[in-house]
């Protein structure tokens, strides 16, 4: 087992109390973090397989992507200024049923380089094809939660069929790649899925004992919808079919009311707020404030490429906290130890990984990303939380590792090469302009 270690590091646990340690140390042996703190005295360097030296830079836990549709990416600045409806229905639909494998394949290549080199080091995808993304995400050496997104179009032999191709896909791929892959069970939405489909979704993860991943709530629109098709909201909706009976991540929920809140609050549903996409389709703000108030933990994520159009999370930290000050008119309303937590802890809790990743921990995996802090955007270095989420970006990584293993190093990709993949998306995407 290789012994690893981190020096000359100002680490950014972002444990339960934020701790942060100047010129500080971090030991991994394998995949696991086993020291964490300042530096040892009569520190023996020649006893470590692999010294890490972090030049002062900033070393903190890998970002975690809790709702996102990799493939996508072909479809970046494909359909913008459209409202949600208009933008699936006349641009996105249309064009996702010509996709195949190879569009599969080199929209997920694209989007995990894009991740990678942000410091994204767990996401979370719902889309079609998914063991092509099972691969990629083996051989990238990222983790990733994935699922068979399950649109409820289509005769009955077809919605059996996407059943069917569910369970086999969960049963291959749940716990495989080194354990970073896991599966969820993804009806898409209620606006989508009739509530028989939605109960026979439900019925499959309990029986594969798998959490519920599902869009809710995105729209004004959608709620309506919902009110005008079975009188009721979504959440009660979704709750009355039994889909919170499982351990449940809804993406967006952006129109929730107080009640709806406190129901999610009681059942421990995970929410995944995507601040960018919601601005971008006008689909409203999310009242995250609220939810944060009463003891929700409000994971992150972009959505995908098409609707955002990056998957940088450090853009998603910024405007997860800059929105709700300016909306609520409180400075106070997420404040950037939060929102970095939001974007870590309490995204591997949305993803039920809470115990192996999302911190800088002894017995967590060594899942850390090191950014380069020498620039003049980072000085002066008051407080490094709030430089993180304030002034950096995707574009100040410089090395990654997950797993113990380094993917990235100084910038460049070390598992995916991307000057074919921008070569080849470019081939296949000429046909579409």
């Amino acid at each position: 087992m290789l012994r690893s270690i981190v020096i000359h590091a100002l680490i950014v646990t972002v444990n339960s109390q934020n701790e942060i340690i100047q010129n500080g140390s971090m030991i991994f042996e394998g995949d696991t973090i086993t020291y964490i703190g300042a530096t040892p005295t009569h520190l023996d360097l020649s006893s470590f397989d692999k010294v890490i030296d972090a030049h002062g830079n900033i070393v903190m836990p890998g970002l975690i992507n809790t709702h996102t549709h990799a493939a996508m990416s072909l479809l970046r600045g494909y359909g913008d200024d459209l409202p949600l409806q208009e933008w699936l229905e006349q641009k996105m639909w249309p064009i996702e049923r010509r996709f195949k494998e190879e569009h599969i394949r080199l929209g997920t290549e694209l989007a995990l380089v894009e991740m990678l080199k942000s410091g994204t080091t767990t996401f979370n995808d719902m889309y079609q094809y998914m063991d092509v993304v099972a691969d990629l995400v083996n051989q990238s050496g990222s983790r990733a939660s994935l699922s068979r997104g399950m649109l409820g179009f289509g005769t009955k032999e077809m919605l059996r069929q996407k059943l069917k191709d569910t369970i086999r896909f969960a049963k291959q791929w749940h716990n495989q790649a080194n354990g970073k892959i896991r599966v969820m069970i993804s009806p898409h939405s209620a606006y989508t899925c009739s509530p028989d489909f939605i109960k026979e979704a439900v019925a499959v993860a309990k029986e594969l004992n798998l959490p519920i991943h599902i869009h809710m709530a995105e729209t004004e629109q959608e709620v309506k919808q919902n009110i005008e098709q079975y009188g009721t909201r979504p959440v009660e909706h979704l709750y009355h079919l039994g889909v919170f009976d499982q351990p449940t991540l809804v993406a967006h929920a952006v129109h929730v009311n107080h009640k709806e809140i406190q129901l999610l609050k009681k059942l421990d549903v995970k929410i995944s707020h995507n601040p960018g996409s919601n601005l971008k389709l006008g689909s409203g703000i999310a009242p995250v404030p609220d939810m944060l108030k009463i003891g929700l933990h409000i994971a992150l994520g972009t959505d995908s490429a098409a609707s955002n159009n990056n998957l940088d999370m450090f853009e998603e930290m910024r405007l997860a906290s800059l929105i709700h000050k300016g909306y609520r008119q409180d400075p106070l309303a997420i404040p950037a130890d939060i929102a970095i937590q939001m974007a870590t802890r309490y995204g591997a809790e949305a993803l039920f990984w809470e115990d192996e990743i999302g911190s800088l921990e002894v017995g967590k995996k060594a899942d850390f990303i090191i950014l380069d802090s020498n620039q003049s955007h980072f000085h002066p270095m008051y407080d490094p939380i709030s430089h993180i989420v304030y002034s950096a970006s995707g574009k100040d990584v410089l090395d990654v590792f997950i797993n113990g293993k380094q993917v990235v190093k100084n910038g460049e990709v070390l598992t995916l090469d991307e000057e074919r993949i921008i070569f080849e998306v470019e081939k296949m995407v000429k046909q579409w302009r």
